[in-house]
């Protein structure tokens, strides 16, 4: 392809990146920016089950599952200590419900006259809000195991005519009357549920029954003044560092330095979009990890030029020395990133929350910072090559050449 072949690839990719990032704005902030609440929970010992790591971990589950279900973004959940569970909330506004919904026990269990129970939330398949009859209200379909589908069309063969009473948490939410036996093994489940009680009742079901009570032992808010003050800070931060490598790489380069400079912006207006589409949550360390990848970004323009330099001092040609400078700084870049991105990837892995953040963001920095760098930047000089081949030396701030 021709050099004018690449600008326009370039500038379509730009306003491609661009279209992106102002269809999917505003970004996503995680709690330490946007605010929402902090939540420490601790395991009780009951009659029957004391707290174990086995418990722990089952606990563990089902309130990762519970705060997947509230679809809050950029949630953390993790342990402390033996007993306790940390959960963070960025953006909740109604604290008490979330509360509510995360350490309710939620055991289910279908009761006939007597109070035998029949069959139990461990039976329990799915669970789906759906709307009631003829349109009216809300209820909550029910679909049972195998097992529990057989339980079910027993004790309903055994009771027509009698009422099967729904228990939650030790309290009837429902006692719908046998009309004939239920082979399907489904049942439905209702009360009166406004759409949102009916999704949270849906949800909670399907996350499962805590093995055991969770106490609130801290519930604090964090106020969204400080997340203002640290994006404030952060942006201020990124856009002294983006003209500081922006004047740099002018002064030092000149022309190539400029047009590097058109290719860390197309590097941020692709960060953004990629971070956007994939609904990447900004924390402050997030926020590091996207201004590092900046310096990042231009870190491999400066091999690059070095090394091109380096080829005119020697005497080749411009396009020469710009294709040998390109060729020879590839496998320093590429070492460098891979080792960078490893640590990234250990970092995701092992890491939780505002970690994980960084990890990501500072992971896609690496890898649109290789793109960039090593093939914008490269089209772009190209492009200066090829109109003025016999200036390319005076580009880089050497004495000219013949090309």
């Amino acid at each position: 392809m021709s050099s004018r072949t690449h600008l326009w690839i370039i500038a379509g990719i730009g306003l491609l990146a661009a279209g992106l990032v102002y269809w999917l704005w505003p970004v996503r902030l995680g709690l330490d920016l946007k605010g929402g609440v902090h939540v420490v929970l601790e395991a009780q010992d009951t009659e029957t089950i004391k707290v174990n790591e086995e418990v722990m971990q089952r606990a563990m589950a089902v309130v990762s599952r519970r705060v997947d279900g509230l679809g809050v973004a950029e949630a953390v959940v993790q342990r402390q200590g033996t007993r306790r569970i940390i959960v963070q909330l960025p953006g909740v506004t109604d604290q008490q419900e979330a509360l509510r919904l995360i350490g309710r026990t939620a055991v289910l269990e279908f009761r006939d006259p007597e109070g035998k129970v029949v069959v139990t939330g461990a039976d329990l398949k799915r669970a789906t809000a759906t709307r009631g009859e003829m349109g009216v209200g809300w209820a909550v379909d029910l679909e049972f195991t195998a097992e529990g589908a057989k339980k079910f069309a027993d004790a309903t063969r055994r009771l027509v005519g009698q009422p099967i009473a729904i228990y939650l948490d030790e309290e009837e939410i429902s006692a719908p009357r046998v009309e004939e036996p239920i082979p399907d093994g489904r049942a439905v489940i209702t009360g009166n549920f406004t759409a949102t009680e009916a999704k949270n009742l849906a949800m909670l079901l399907n996350s499962g029954a805590l093995p055991v009570p969770l106490r609130q032992m801290e519930v604090r808010n964090v106020g969204a003044t400080l997340g203002r003050d640290s994006v404030q800070a952060s942006v201020l931060a990124g856009v002294v560092g983006a003209l500081a490598v922006v004047i740099f790489m002018v002064v030092f380069y000149r022309i190539p330095g400029l047009l590097a400079d058109v290719a860390l912006l197309l590097y941020v207006l692709l960060n953004l979009a990629v971070l956007m589409a994939l609904k990447t949550t900004f924390t402050v360390p997030g926020l590091a990890g996207f201004i590092l990848g900046v310096g990042m970004a231009v870190d491999a323009n400066v091999v690059i030029f070095e090394r091109v330099k380096d080829e005119l001092r020697a005497g080749k040609s411009g396009r020469a020395a710009v294709e040998a400078g390109f060729h020879r700084a590839f496998a320093a870049i590429l070492d460098s990133n891979v080792t960078t991105l490893i640590t990234a990837v250990v970092l995701f892995y092992f890491g939780s929350g505002p970690v994980k953040g960084f990890a990501v963001t500072l992971s896609v920095g690496i890898i649109i910072s290789m793109f960039t760098a090593v093939v914008v930047s490269h089209w772009l000089i190209r492009y200066l090559v090829d109109r003025n081949p016999e200036k390319v030396a005076g580009y880089f701030g050497l004495r000219e050449v013949s090309a």
